[in-house]
């Protein structure tokens, strides 16, 4: 990766996280072409191909993805499309064209039966067609040949400009007195704000390869929704229940705290706690709002 160059960000447009992404290159100096599907089908080889010619790119970022977990296990084919075949197409036009790729990944990837933040290292073993299709664009990846490309696993986004879980929680807060939140599925939260400039951080410094890269901490959906709910002063109850109690297609890891100690080796520091981010994020919900 270069330290400032021109970036391709396919799903920049109106992303959850590629927004963001597209506000955060800029603001370390590259020409950022943000797209949506709309403008650039990401599946056509050739338009891809005169996009990096014409633009002079020298990264392409993915965001493009199927994250609809639990839809995913009825729509093997369509998350295997976007999770598993893209990331290997773009990576053979990376190559093709001699430029840098940037991937995302998810905590899904791994069971769950760990106590332990997990580190990059640790066995993969996916217990969803989720998980298994965004491991397979993994592989695909590092199949290519494409040697300048990064990995970023991450999870449980929340941010700016589009629907996520703390922002489906505080509606439903604001309406009830009681919210039942599954409290047995341990995870880390991640800003996609501070997800954008650590990725950012990482092109500077010359990352390749996997990393983790969340925010600190760890918490359960439970903890994340009392915790954004007080920072709204909302007047909500939020209580504790099992994933037995709120059963879903798809199964979750119980655990899937990632460790972030290669990142902030590579990048030169640590991101932030997610408590400090989720503020910022909500305090900049209730500001809209005025």
């Amino acid at each position: 990766m270069t330290a400032t160059g021109k970036a391709i960000v396919l799903g920049g447009v109106t992303g959850l996280l590629g927004v963001p992404l597209t506000w955060a290159l800029r603001d370390a100096g590259y020409d950022v072409l943000p797209t949506s599907r709309g403008t650039l089908d990401p599946f056509d080889r050739q338009a891809l191909l005169q996009a990096i010619t014409s633009f002079g790119a020298d990264v392409l970022v993915n965001t493009v993805a199927y994250t609809a977990v639990d839809a995913a296990e009825d729509e093997p084919d369509e998350a295997g499309r976007l999770n598993r075949v893209l990331p290997g197409n773009l990576a053979r036009v990376c190559l093709e064209t001699g430029i840098g790729l940037v991937h995302y990944s998810t905590d899904f990837v791994f069971d769950g039966r760990k106590t332990s933040p997990y580190v990059e290292t640790d066995p993969v073993a996916p217990q969803s067609v989720y998980g298994r299709t965004k491991l397979a664009g993994e592989r695909a990846i590092r199949e290519s040949g494409l040697e300048n490309h990064l990995i970023l696993r991450t999870a449980w986004l929340f941010g700016p400009g589009k629907t996520n879980f703390v922002e489906k929680i505080l509606g439903f807060a604001r309406t009830r007195d009681v919210l039942k939140i599954v409290h047995d599925q341990v995870g880390s939260p991640t800003f996609t704000v501070d997800l954008a400039a650590g990725t950012v951080a990482l092109m500077k410094a010359g990352g390749r390869g996997l990393f983790h890269l969340v925010n600190s901490g760890r918490a359960s959906w439970c903890e994340l929704a009392s915790e954004a709910v007080s920072t709204a002063g909302i007047n909500c109850e939020v209580l504790p229940i099992t994933s037995a109690d709120y059963p879903q297609k798809a199964r979750r890891p119980a655990y899937s705290v990632l460790d972030v100690g290669k990142f902030a080796e590579v990048a030169g520091y640590a991101p932030r706690p997610w408590v400090q981010a989720l503020r910022e994020y909500v305090y900049g919900l209730s500001s809209d709002e005025e």
